[in-house]
């Protein structure tokens, strides 16, 4: 006997209308509670509201523009997806630019998301609170956490970003899933369960984020700027890189690596984490 779980939840919250839908509404909850936690970090630390407000400017289209543009350039697909008979099967980037901006429809890379964070944060850092890079990366690593937690959790909503088949108890048949649907519908192959790669994620950034405050706030260790930046992309990227491994190929050439396009964007990011780590861990404590 088959144990799966049949996943057939639609995005919309009114039938008939792609928006306003559970993905943004997930991905917005995100956000705001990422503000909150940074919120609560500027009042203990005495920073005026009207940083906060144009650091959040800053982050949310950093967050929406890199995640979205991430994907696109690295996942694609670029061009039409097409079968044996000429028909198209997926729309490609290039070949209609202006689905990139159908954000709603779901798509965006962490990846993209963090390099369009550090930029902008570079920026802020320097000509708005004019405070040290790392200062404010390990003030908006915490947020980063949750945020990345519900996006996740938008991307189950949506049944994209889904692992590879398998036969373990918890696996998910997502009865919504485009690509599956698309084989069902030509090629008569039934959906099949696949690993819930996207809760995987989720789970995982919950606990990151429930570790990163405690570090700031019971071990204090904001004394040394660097460490839960550091953290922060050595445990998310590391994840990322192991959950790959059962996770569905997200760009067109995936298939024929050796480790796919999201494990070799993910190694950079982790062994700059343990750069930047060690380099905090020898540094002497700031005292406040």
């Amino acid at each position: 006997m088959e144990l799966s779980i049949d996943w057939n939840v639609r995005p919309e919250l009114i039938e008939g209308w792609n928006t306003p839908n559970m993905y943004g509404l997930l991905f917005v909850s995100g956000l705001i509670l990422g503000y909150f936690v940074i919120k609560r970090i500027f009042k203990k630390e005495n920073i005026p509201e009207e940083m906060l407000d144009k650091l959040v400017m800053y982050m949310v289209l950093a967050i929406i523009i890199g995640a979205r543009l991430g994907h696109v350039i690295f996942y694609g697909p670029h061009f039409d997806l097409k079968d044996s008979m000429g028909n198209v099967i997926e729309e490609g980037y290039f070949s209609h630019p202006l689905n990139i901006f159908k954000v709603w429809e779901g798509g965006l890379a962490s990846h993209g998301a963090v390099l369009a964070i550090i930029i902008v944060l570079e920026y802020f850092s320097k000509k708005v609170i004019h405070k040290p890079m790392l200062w404010i990366l390990d003030r908006i690593s915490i947020s980063a956490a949750i945020t990345s937690c519900f996006i996740r959790l938008a991307n189950l909503v949506n049944s994209e970003i889904v692992g590879d088949v398998t036969t373990v108890p918890w696996g998910i048949r997502f009865l919504q899933n485009s690509d599956d649907l698309n084989r069902l519908n030509m090629e008569g192959i039934p959906i099949p369960v696949r690993h819930p790669t996207q809760l995987y994620e989720a789970i995982v950034y919950f606990l990151i984020f429930i570790l990163l405050m405690f570090l700031f706030w019971k071990k204090e260790v904001w004394r040394k700027p660097g460490i839960i930046f550091g953290t922060l992309l050595i445990l998310v990227f590391t994840a990322r890189f192991i959950i790959e491994f059962v996770k569905l190929g997200q760009s067109e050439w995936d298939s024929t690596l050796s480790i796919n396009t999201g494990q070799m964007l993910s190694v950079p990011f982790v062994l700059v984490g343990i750069i930047v780590l060690f380099r905090a861990l020898k540094k002497t404590a700031i005292v406040d």
